[in-house]
C-alpha cells in the first residue's frame, strides 16, 4: 500500500455455520483477501477459504467478556486498511443485524477508508428453516419481530419492551436470549401473551450438534435447564411453530463451533 492510501474493508456476513450458506461473494472475497478480522461464531471450515499468507486476527466476542473493545475492534480495522488492499470483518450471520457493522462501517468511512458491505444469511431465518419451521405462513399472522435477547453490556437499563412486545406482533425472533429467558418469557406472558403460546429453542443451527426443543411459552425457559440447552441458540416464539414440516429440513453441516456460555 502507497503511504496515505487505504485499502478497502468488506463487512462480510459469514452465515449462520453451514459454509454452504455463504454467498458466492463472500467466498470470492475471503480467497482474496490479505487481511481477515473474524468473531466467535466463524467455524474453521470458512478460515479455512483464506489463504495461507492472509493476516488473520481474532476478536471473538462472548456474553460478558469481549477479547477486545469495540473500539480497539474499529481501530485494528482502520490500522489493517493501511497495509493491505482487502480487508474482510467477517462475522456470523449478517453484519448489519445485531452484528456492529454499522458501528463499525461509520468509524472507517469517518476516517477516509472505503467499506463494502456484503450481505449474510442471518441466523433468525436459516436455522428455523433447517427445522422447517416457516417464519410466516397465511394461517399464523402477517408480521414477526427480530430482536435481541442480550442488549449492550455497557447499559444501564433495558432497552427491550418485552411486555410491549407481547402483542406487537405475530411472532417473535430472539437471539442471544437464552440467559435471560426466564426474564423475557414472564414479562412477555404479563403483557398479555398466551403461556401456551408454541415456541421452540434452536441450538447450533444449521451444523453437526443442532437440536431443537419445542413448549409452551411458559414451560420454556425451564425445559432449556433441564434439557441443558446452551448458545448459540435462536428462539422462535408464535403461531407459525405449529406449521413445522419436519421433513422438509436440510441436513446439518458437518461442521462444529464452540458452545458458548
Amino acid at each position: 500500500m502507497k503511504e496515505g492510501k487505504y485499502g478497502t474493508v468488506y463487512l462480510v456476513g459469514a452465515g449462520p455455520g453451514d459454509p454452504d450458506l455463504l454467498t458466492i461473494k463472500a467466498q470470492r472475497l475471503l480467497r482474496q483477501c490479505g487481511a481477515l478480522v473474524y468473531d466467535s461464531l466463524v467455524p474453521q471450515e470458512i478460515l479455512e477459504l483464506v489463504s495461507n499468507t492472509c493476516e488473520c486476527q481474532f476478536v471473538g466476542k462472548r456474553r460478558g467478556h469481549h477479547s477486545l473493545p469495540q473500539s480497539k475492534i474499529n481501530s485494528v480495522l482502520y490500522q489493517l486498511a493501511q497495509r493491505h488492499s482487502s480487508v474482510i470483518r467477517l462475522k456470523g450471520g449478517d453484519p448489519f443485524l445485531f452484528g456492529r457493522g454499522a458501528e463499525e462501517a461509520s468509524y472507517l468511512v469517518r476516517h477516509g477508508v472505503s467499506v463494502e458491505i456484503v450481505p449474510g444469511v442471518t441466523a433468525g431465518i436459516a436455522v428455523p428453516a433447517y427445522f422447517g419451521i416457516p417464519l410466516t405462513h397465511r394461517l399464523a399472522g402477517s408480521s414477526m419481530t427480530f430482536v435481541t435477547g442480550h442488549e449492550d453490556i455497557d447499559k444501564r437499563r433495558a432497552g427491550v419492551n418485552w411486555k410491549g412486545l407481547a402483542k406487537a406482533s405475530d411472532g417473535l425472533i430472539i437471539y442471544m436470549g437464552l440467559h435471560n429467558l426466564a426474564k423475557i418469557t414472564n414479562e412477555l406472558i404479563a403483557g398479555g401473551l398466551d403461556p401456551l403460546t408454541p415456541s421452540v429453542v434452536i441450538q447450533q443451527g444449521t451444523i453437526t450438534g443442532q437440536r431443537c426443543l419445542k413448549a409452551p411459552l411458559s414451560d420454556l425457559a425451564e425445559e432449556v435447564i433441564q434439557n441443558q440447552f446452551s448458545s448459540p441458540s435462536i428462539i422462535v416464539i408464535g403461531r407459525v411453530v405449529d406449521f413445522q414440516v419436519e421433513s422438509c429440513a436440510p441436513v446439518p453441516a458437518d461442521v462444529t463451533m464452540p458452545i458458548l456460555f
